[in-house]
């Protein structure tokens, strides 16, 4: 059973990025011929067929008007894939485990204001790797990242005390 939760892209963000993206584009869904992206959304392996869209999304930003953070220059956005259609998305299936585990990933700290504190490459996203993280009183959140692209997979918030 995993400690943490690994939170989706919120449905309020989603029914934006939809519309228009981070960076203001429109969505340009397309079917998913092969499946394996990563769904932000669910955050599972797209299926064969599925229709998806890629995305710029900004979590940081996001989490930072929730919060009254400031960034400044961390404020940065990128690629995600999501379910181009709100009704082909049920959301997390809530299934035990870390999802995306199944490679190298980068464990990204942020303080309360939104600067990076550091990070942590691990084999896979565990409660060993969030516990590190959150041992530092100053990280309010991490984010798990891919290691190759540097891509933002989920956000962990530090844990209600």
């Amino acid at each position: 059973m995993t400690t943490y939760t690994a939170r989706p892209v919120d449905p309020a963000a989603l029914k934006e990025l939809r519309t228009a993206d981070d960076a203001g584009r429109p969505l340009s869904p397309f079917p998913d011929e092969e499946g394996g992206a990563p769904l932000r959304c669910c955050l599972r392996r797209s299926r064969p067929g599925e229709r998806i869209a890629l995305v710029s999304y900004a979590p940081l930003r996001r989490w930072s008007a929730e919060t009254g953070a400031e960034p400044g220059a961390y404020d940065e956005q990128g690629p995600v894939f999501i379910h181009a259609d709100a009704d082909a998305c049920v959301g997390p299936d809530g299934r035990d485990g870390y999802p995306f585990a199944d490679a190298h990933r980068t464990v990204r700290r942020y303080s309360a204001d939104g600067r990076i504190l550091g990070g942590e490459l691990v084999e896979a996203p565990d409660d060993d790797a969030f516990r590190n993280a959150f041992d530092d009183p100053s990280v309010a959140l991490v984010h798990v990242r891919a290691v190759e692209y540097g891509c933002f997979l989920y956000e962990v918030r530090r844990p209600p005390a």
